[in-house]
């Protein structure tokens, strides 16, 4: 992929890129598509000459392409796919699963009331947390191989996340709190973070991101664009079917309500202690 120096030369050259794919995809299923046709001309040939219409396959958009993209797992990750993603002290005996989707005005919230609470504890060894990332708000339904009906900016996100990940641990923390934040997440319904002018501008307000020409380059190629991918995939096949969900020794940790995450410092106070008693 050709170098990008301005959000200009990033766009053409990411739409290339789209089309480039997209060419490909498209050769793949035309072959498919005269097989088919064939078949098709013939059974009615047999059945009596009766007209026949062959509908062509919707092309696939760049998030479907990049499903074949050679994988590159970020630096701080585990496992074949590098989705498993767990950050803290090593000797903390209890790991807290965090559930979570980039664009999920829910985990927003809950980042803002308690994210720092959450990443205290981590900081102090009271527990690790293990960070599994969800795109169905973009529409996406990976088994089915639907993806991004109602946009693309929570695997965009994702992906960002990734790039901040290779750079460490605290980078990507900080990043997806800055990525939460009341300032920078945006409503639900705008796709904002599919920008990726924009994602590196709320990575500018990350010290080790800031300036970090890797990181940059990283979201623009869309290095992560396949992981991100993968990542939400772990996600689809966790069972889990809301974000944000926590879990420790596979019990979920909820709030008053005995049903959702704990959505103050108050009852996530509570709600970890007793689990960590567990």
């Amino acid at each position: 992929m050709s170098k990008r120096n301005s959000q200009a030369s990033k766009m053409a050259a990411r739409e290339r890129l789209r089309q480039e794919r997209e060419r490909e995809a498209r050769r793949t299923k035309v072959k498919r598509q005269v097989v088919v046709a064939c078949s098709v001309v013939g059974v009615l040939a047999i059945a009596g000459g009766i007209g026949y219409t062959v509908v062509q396959n919707n092309k696939p958009g760049y998030w479907e392409a990049a499903k074949d993209d050679k994988l590159v797992k970020p630096a701080h990750t585990t496992g074949a796919k590098g989705t498993t993603v767990v950050i803290g002290k090593s000797d903390a005996a209890k790991t807290l699963e965090m559930y979570e989707d980039p664009r999920c005005p829910i985990c927003a919230s809950f980042e803002q009331a308690v994210g720092s609470t959450v990443d205290k504890d981590v900081a102090d060894g009271k527990y690790k947390i293990r960070y599994i990332g969800a795109t169905f708000i973009d529409g996406d339904s990976l088994g089915q191989g639907q993806i991004g009906s109602r946009g693309e900016g929570s695997k965009n996100a994702l992906s960002a996340m990734g790039a901040a990940l290779n750079v460490s641990t605290d980078a990507f923390l900080e990043y997806k709190t800055a990525l939460y934040s009341a300032k920078y997440h945006p409503e639900e319904s705008d796709d904002k973070f599919k920008d990726d002018a924009y994602l590196i501008k709320v990575a500018d307000t990350v010290d080790a991101l800031k300036g970090n020409k890797e990181f940059r380059k990283a979201v623009e190629d869309g290095t992560y664009d396949r992981w991100a991918l993968d990542m939400s995939e772990t996600f689809d096949k966790s069972g889990v079917s809301a974000t944000p969900t926590l879990k420790m020794d596979g019990k979920a940790v909820v709030g008053s309500d005995g049903k959702t995450a704990p959505m103050t410092v108050a009852e996530y106070r509570t709600a970890i202690d007793k689990a960590l008693k567990g």
